[in-house]
């Protein structure tokens, strides 16, 4: 199916510093199309995850991206006083790209089906749509009950005594609490994942499917790493186990998870 993609659209943010860049893809025929707001990983932006915002378009979804404050394309100085309270930016960037679904929908010739609205995210982009599913930060969450499910690809774990020593100092957001996350959401995990902000194994990324409540589907790749075969794009810096039927696997596991088709993995 052919697609069809807008950027940036701006969306007004006042108290943000700046308007909210947003890339909207969608299919080129249009229509009423359920929606995907994704939440791309530190230091990308809206121009990221070409493989997952462009097959799921090709499917028929409305894919919205925004391109949160860390992004490289921004250039935040590191004193910018915004900067320790990005990650509730973040979230905040997903909320307002919700309350204007429809606007952005018009702008591909498209509408909304705001009965089936999904967030998804990779790496701390997984823990930003995890917000919007009832998870929290240092205490209890509530999920947006405009968010039908989720897709948390490489969710980082639970916080506290599983946190390495540079991460329990410098990322203080680290601390997530997914017993109030609610909504159904497929967990995508790598069991090659090993990460530097956790003193635990490639377990820690499948903490968010076993503390959470409600239905919820992994999915656990063999052999992937954190970039999960290359999520993020071709060539990407960051991709340590490129491997595109990796990423046609996940293409197909998402796509099936959010049209409520079986998918081959443990659910609860």
């Amino acid at each position: 199916m052919q697609t069809i993609s807008v950027k940036p659209v701006l969306l007004p943010a006042p108290g943000r510093g700046e308007d909210l860049q947003v890339r909207v893809t969608a299919p080129a025929t249009g229509g009423t199309l359920p929606v995907v707001v994704f939440s791309h990983g530190f230091g990308w932006s809206m121009d990221g995850y070409a493989p997952l915002a462009d097959h799921w378009a090709a499917t028929g979804f409305l894919v919205v991206q925004p391109t949160h404050l860390d992004s490289r394309t921004l250039a935040l100085a590191p004193d910018d006083p915004r900067t320790p309270d990005i990650w509730r930016w973040r979230a905040d960037d997903l909320t307002l790209a919700l309350d204007h679904l429809d606007e952005l929908a018009e702008v591909v010739d498209s509408r909304a089906d705001h009965t089936r609205v999904a967030v998804a995210g990779h790496s701390w982009g997984a823990q930003t749509a995890s917000m919007l599913l009832g998870a929290g930060v240092n205490g209890p969450g509530k999920p947006d009950p405009r968010v039908t499910a989720g897709v948390l690809l490489a969710i980082p774990g639970r916080g506290g005594a599983d946190l390495s020593p540079f991460a329990a100092e410098h990322f203080d957001f680290m601390n997530p609490g997914f017993t109030t996350m609610t909504t159904p959401a497929l967990i995508v995990a790598g069991d090659h994942d090993q990460s530097l902000l956790t003193t635990r194994g490639p377990d820690w990324f499948t903490d968010a499917f076993h503390d959470s409540p409600g239905p919820k589907t992994l999915l656990t790749l063999p052999g992937a790493e954190h970039s999960l075969g290359g999520v993020v794009g071709p060539g990407a810096a960051e991709t340590t186990d490129e491997d595109p039927h990796r990423v046609a696997r996940i293409q197909r596991a998402t796509v099936a998870y959010l049209t409520g088709a079986p998918v081959d993995a443990v659910s609860k």
